[in-house]
């Protein structure tokens, strides 16, 4: 049975009273932002280097297939051992990974392997990073307020895919060695904040590692038809409507608007979306929860077709915004159900499948994106794409009718059958 916490919006703590969560909001913000200019940086020169867009598909492969192969390993991980320290490893290799770039564009000897090579490690880094930080943020405010912190947390996430990709097409068109030395800042701050996280609950009991132990965040989403339904229509929904890792064709050869119009194109959806996260900070969506989440869908899918129809820049960061808009209500519904409903000793694990489910769709996506372009055409790719996550969504709600009338959100409470053996060591 759902039930709601018995405060308002109005009447809990503002976010800023927890210092410790400010300071992983900024960690996000600057380490998404130096993420987000390296892959414009990326992108732009894989294209100059090769002129393909079955190349640019590529980089999605290659970020998929780390998220894969370290994603069960990465969620036992972060619930055994302390998860601050875990994001702030994946970090460093983020700093060391950019500094051998930066050398690379120096010494002029970056090829078309030397850049695969680094998407590869950026890939390993980002299945570090992603499902960690999403584990650790319910632990630094009460369950209360997740819903408002979650949205802020998404905030700092779209303001940086916001800065990052305008910032990093701007400096890229002066020099690509500039776009190099402000991402070293940028995650040498990130890392520094690590060390100043607070957990406001202390971790409880920690399993031992055995395989069942490894594999329990697959069976705890497979027996509950919400986050089943959840994880799996992100998964298909983005992997047909990822566009983003053709823009660079649409940027040059479409809408000719060069590195600085890619940057904008890539601004685009997290402008809409850090305009929508705002709204949801301040009034979270806490009825009404799954035809919300589906409408969303819905418009995700529409403005990704018409993004692929446009010819016109204007009408294209149009689409683009919209696009973003959308994911963004569709991202916090989602990520605060899987979190709320997951208790804190699943939470690294869950969020682990969550991540192979949502995150790696990504990157997955932007391969089929880019395959689907080299046979059939940049535009006929995404118009299939937008149709495609429209007609998942229709299915979706007839698979999971659950999750089709949710209402509210369920307490963490209802896990409880869940919790950790008793002689699990601390």
């Amino acid at each position: 049975m759902d039930t709601t916490t018995p405060q308002t919006a109005a009447t809990r703590p503002p976010l800023t009273a927890y210092r410790s969560f400010v300071f992983m909001w900024l960690n996000r913000l600057s380490a998404t932002s130096a993420y987000q200019m390296l892959a414009v940086v990326i992108g732009w020169q894989i294209y100059e280097l090769t002129g393909s867009a079955f190349d640019l598909g590529i980089v999605g492969l290659l970020q998929f297939i780390p998220a894969v192969l370290l994603t069960l390993p990465i969620g036992h991980l972060a619930d055994r051992y302390d998860r601050r320290w875990l994001l702030r490893g994946a970090q460093t290799v983020y700093l060391v990974c950019t500094l051998a770039l930066l050398v690379g564009f120096a010494m002029r000897g970056l090829t078309r392997e030397v850049l695969f090579a680094a998407v590869f490690v950026i890939g390993c880094c980002r299945a570090f990073e992603i499902p960690t930080g999403h584990a650790l943020v319910p632990a630094l405010v009460p369950t209360a307020i997740l819903p408002r912190a979650t949205a802020a947390w998404a905030a700092s996430n779209q303001t940086a895919t916001i800065c990052g990709p305008a910032l990093g097409g701007l400096l890229y068109s002066i020099s690509p060695l500039l776009v190099c030395a402000v991402c070293v800042v940028l995650f040498v701050i990130a890392v520094g904040l690590t060390g100043l996280l607070k957990l406001e609950r202390p971790p409880g009991a920690r399993e031992p590692p055995t395989l069942s132990s490894v594999l329990a965040g697959i069976d705890f989403i497979r027996r509950r038809p919400r986050l089943l339904g959840v994880v799996t229509l992100d998964l298909f929904v983005v992997l047909l409507g990822g566009a983003t890792a053709l823009l660079p064709v649409f940027a040059r050869d479409i809408l000719h608007v060069g590195p600085l119009g890619l940057g904008l194109l890539r601004s685009a959806p997290a402008v809409g979306a850090l305009c929508t996260m705002l709204v949801l900070t301040r009034y979270p969506i806490e009825r009404h929860v799954g035809p919300a989440m589906f409408t969303a869908v819905a418009i995700f899918g529409l403005a990704t077709m018409a993004f692929g129809l446009s010819t016109s820049f204007a009408l294209s960061l149009a689409a683009l915004t919209v696009l973003g808009a959308s994911d963004a209500v569709s991202v916090v519904l989602r990520f605060t159900l899987v979190q709320i409903e997951t208790p804190d000793h699943m939470r690294g694990r869950v969020s682990a499948i969550n991540f192979l489910f949502t995150g790696t769709s990504n990157t997955l996506g932007e391969f089929e994106s880019g395959a689907v372009a080299a046979w059939l055409g940049t535009v006929p790719s995404v118009v299939i794409g937008g149709l495609g996550s429209l007609l998942i969504a229709l299915s979706w709600m007839g698979l999971f009718p659950d999750l089709r009338r949710a209402d509210r959100y369920s307490l963490p409470d209802e896990a409880k059958p869940d919790q950790p053996p008793a002689q699990a060591p601390a």
